[in-house]
């Protein structure tokens, strides 16, 4: 199948940097997707992001080579299966807080007899070749968002969910539901501890742990410590960067 960089990376024991869309726009997707990023996750929840677009920006992603992932807005069979129809190698998946929640975030992904996706691959078995539907169960990532006191509370069972590929966490609204203020690249002890649990968690489960990170400085730590996967800022935070650097510099 093509465009596995990201899994390719990691069947080498290797890291994966993520990129990540909020941007509705083609050409964004398209300079996101050729700044040396492993995958690119397009989201449709937070993001400004609607399905028609995204289809636009999974096109304008193929050509890189990266691996081209997208954020639901929620665990819903039929946003999932579309956007793995319409050619996303990866989902991620917000708000699991229960091991059934994770079981139906990974039936909708897989084809019977591991799951119940529908079969109708319609671009993905055009970009991704003609074995699509027989690769597909072994080589879409599958990533159940933990960022809930209630989703920390069943880690286990979430991480001991069959067909999983990983977790990703969501530190902004997990440490809102731990009492804190929202925000990334979190420092309290008890965040960092809960963080660390959740790694450890995976390593036993043999899933691939992932973080969304504000700066380069942590994303360099996360891997450091650990982690498989990590998402550097977004096109937003990274644009707006930008801009406020050189305008500062004007000034």
């Amino acid at each position: 199948m093509k465009l596995t960089r990201l899994q390719d990376k990691w069947k080498a024991g290797e890291t994966g940097l993520n990129g990540w869309c909020s941007i509705p726009s083609t050409v964004s997707a398209e300079i996101m997707s050729l700044a040396g990023f492993d995958s690119i996750t397009i989201d449709l929840q937070h993001g400004l992001v609607d399905y028609q677009t995204a289809l636009g920006m999974l096109q304008a992603i193929g050509a890189s080579g990266v691996t081209p992932i997208a954020r639901v807005p929620w665990n819903e069979p039929g946003i999932i299966m579309k956007l793995l129809d319409a050619g996303a190698l990866g989902i991620i998946c917000p708000m699991v807080n229960t091991a059934q929640n994770a079981a139906d975030f990974v039936g909708a992904m897989r084809y019977a007899p591991e799951g119940f996706r529908s079969s109708g691959p319609t671009r993905a078995a055009i970009v991704h070749g003609g074995n699509y539907h027989h690769e597909a169960n072994d080589t879409l990532v599958s990533f159940a968002m933990v960022e809930t006191k209630q989703a920390f509370s069943n880690l286990d069972e979430i991480a001991a969910t069959d067909g999983l590929t990983g977790i990703y966490i969501g530190p902004s609204d997990l440490s809102v539901s731990m009492g804190y203020n929202p925000g990334l690249d979190r420092t309290e002890a008890e965040m960092d501890d809960m963080f660390g649990t959740i790694l450890a968690s995976c390593k036993a489960h043999g899933l691939k742990c992932g973080i969304h990170c504000g700066s380069a400085d942590y994303a360099k730590s996360a891997f450091e410590r650990g982690f498989d996967f990590a998402t550097l800022a977004s096109d937003v935070r990274l644009f707006s960067a930008g801009i406020n650097a050189a305008i500062s510099q004007m000034k």
